[in-house]
């Protein structure tokens, strides 16, 4: 089972639904950086390491939400009849923002998981969605809600959008647009996550986070650094980015520290893998 094939075809069957409405979805998470992955690859486009791991498995569809669709909440009702109309249930405890779809026997092997993320909390100020650090509901209720990501704090800015194509469930043809985060954006979600997983057992203590975050540099376009670098002047006094220093410096600053450890522990790394650059470029993204 190639679950790359199922995950595009389950994006696409929830864009095929959604095409005609305000509903622009940004891709993040393991499927995003494949999606760039193939992007740059098949485009032979110039990029700021040219030695990347082996792409690696996922069963999560990562779909961040722009927060003006919150903040108008009625633009986002084909995207509930889409989840609904395609057999997603919600999971339970994260109800209105992850949604998961059994596979074909109707357990978990082979099924498809769909998060609902959007950006900082503090893009809710002063309007009507309530947002703390689990959910942003919006009001009036629509039955979704999405999860706040403090440090996505530039979700909206450096996107780049790509055309996915392929098969929809039915077996027709399909393309729509999808979005990808800027890799500075991207990074700086990557360094969280890698910090909360560190210990958990359950998601390989960090390493496929730590893995991400090396696709993610390597795959970053000449222009996408350039913007990187504007971004990191722009942002250098935020919190989110002091704290993403700090998460570089402590972690991936050299051979020794864990981030590159576990970097290196990753069953998809390859020793031809270009680390003291990876360094070298993170610890210029996100300066101590």
């Amino acid at each position: 089972m190639n679950r790359i094939i199922d995950l595009q075809t389950a994006l696409l069957d929830l864009l095929q639904k959604v095409h005609d409405s305000d509903v622009r979805l940004i891709a993040g998470g393991g499927f995003g950086i494949y999606l760039k992955t193939d992007y740059v690859r098949k485009s032979d486009m110039r990029t700021l390491l040219n030695q990347l791991p082996e792409p690696r498995s996922t069963n999560d569809l990562d779909l961040f939400l722009r927060p003006e669709l919150l903040i108008e909440s009625s633009k986002l009702k084909p995207l509930v009849s889409a989840i609904e109309e395609l057999g997603y249930e919600v999971v339970p405890g994260a109800e209105k923002y992850q949604f998961a779809k059994p596979g074909p026997d109707g357990t978990d092997v082979g099924g498809i998981k769909i998060d609902i993320l959007t950006g900082p909390q503090s893009r809710f100020q002063g309007t009507r969605v309530k947002a703390d650090t689990r959910r942003a509901r919006p009001k009036p209720s629509v039955g979704i809600h999405a999860h706040p990501v403090d440090e996505a704090l530039t979700l909206e800015e450096g996107l780049l959008s790509i055309a996915l194509s392929g098969n929809l469930s039915s077996g027709d043809d399909w393309e729509s647009e999808i979005f990808l985060p800027h890799p500075y954006t991207f990074s700086m979600m990557k360094l969280f996550a890698f910090r909360d997983r560190l210990e958990d057992p359950n998601k390989e203590f960090g390493r496929y986070h730590a893995l991400d975050l090396y696709t993610i540099l390597a795959t970053t376009t000449e222009g996408e650094w350039e913007y990187a670098l504007h971004l990191r002047d722009q942002y250098k006094d935020d919190p989110s980015a002091k704290e993403a220093g700090n998460l570089v410096s402590e972690y991936f600053s050299s051979q020794e520290r864990l981030g590159m450890i576990r970097l290196m522990e990753s069953p998809y790394y390859r020793p031809e893998l270009q680390n003291e650059d990876f360094m070298s470029a993170l610890q210029e993204m996100f300066p101590l």
